[in-house]
């Protein structure tokens, strides 16, 4: 019988670098869409699916990431007492019950899959979920729900996965499959940002994963990849003939790449029209740009 998955694994070590010089004091992570940061919409995803361990891999420099989930009874108490009662709830969505997160530092930036090992002892021999919050997904039914359910039924594990153009695949791990319904795919084949003619499909890998302990033993060799790295890919891709299989899992709704300025910019214009309270002011807005008038500012 498979066990539950409630556990889930957050590396935000990274530095941001290419939102400089704003990460400089910002972590990333908490960089906001409209007025809720990136963080908490994986979060509340990985919630949705079940999760109630939530285990962050940090770094240097992430103090306030870690503050913004303690409680803040002062800031708390003034909105009780001036009556912002939907503001209130909002701000206690945010709380973390103790016990249920912990942080873990990655001493050395030696690649995702080095991130998730850090948080083995936390894993223990448990399937675990993994979440980039780089990866925001709007619409549709939970993504990392989806992914539950196909690991509960296959044993497998399971990869966030879509079609991307042909003149994309080099920007992502891609998937050669063997059986695919369209929703579910079974992996036959994983291929690091491969070139247009040696792709084995256009169904591309994003931020969500679903996987077993023995990716974890995987990882505890330490066996450098791409980069020089410790690629998570590589671990998942030796499970591919293994006995659990690995299986991509195509998810409702539009995912925003918000590890990149366009991409971030393009999710706060499509989060901010998605608001009752700002679509039409945002939509005006928008309506009167002149594309070609817009002055750019030097970097």
């Amino acid at each position: 019988m498979e066990r539950k998955v409630t556990k889930a694994v957050f590396p935000v070590a990274g530095l941001g670098t290419r939102f400089l010089p704003a990460t400089k004091s910002i972590p990333k992570e908490i960089m906001t869409l409209v007025d809720r940061p990136l963080i908490q919409y994986a979060i509340d995803e990985a919630r949705d699916a079940g999760i109630s361990d939530f285990i962050f891999v940090t770094a240097r420099g992430k103090q306030s990431l870690e503050d913004y989930f303690d409680s803040a009874p002062e800031l708390e108490s003034s909105l009780q007492a001036k009556g912002k009662s939907d503001l209130l709830q909002e701000l206690q969505r945010t709380n973390m019950d103790s016990g249920a997160i912990a942080y873990v530092r990655q001493r050395e930036a030696l690649g995702l899959g080095h991130a998730v090992w850090c948080a083995r002892r936390l894993i223990g021999d448990e399937p675990f979920a993994v979440l980039l919050p780089d990866d925001v997904i709007q619409g549709g039914r939970s993504c990392l729900r989806d992914m539950v359910d196909t690991h509960v039924e296959t044993g497998g594990n399971v990869v966030a996965a879509m079609d991307v153009p042909n003149d994309k695949v080099s920007s992502y791990g891609i998937l050669g499959v063997s059986e695919d319904d369209g929703t579910r795919a079974k992996v036959d084949r994983m291929v690091e940002k491969p070139s247009v003619a040696d792709a084995p499909s256009n169904l591309a890998v994003i931020g969500r994963y679903i996987l077993t302990p023995r990716v974890l033993q995987n990882l505890n060799r330490k066996e450098r990849g791409a980069g020089n790295e410790i690629q998570l890919t590589d671990a998942i891709a030796a499970e591919i003939d293994g006995p659990d299989g690995v299986y991509g899992q195509r998810f409702e709704g539009q995912r925003f790449d918000c590890g990149s300025k366009a991409g971030y910019l393009q999710a706060t214009v499509a989060f901010g029209l998605s608001r009752n309270d700002l679509r039409e002011e945002l939509a005006d807005f928008l309506s009167t740009l002149d594309l070609n008038s817009v002055s750019s500012t030097a970097k």
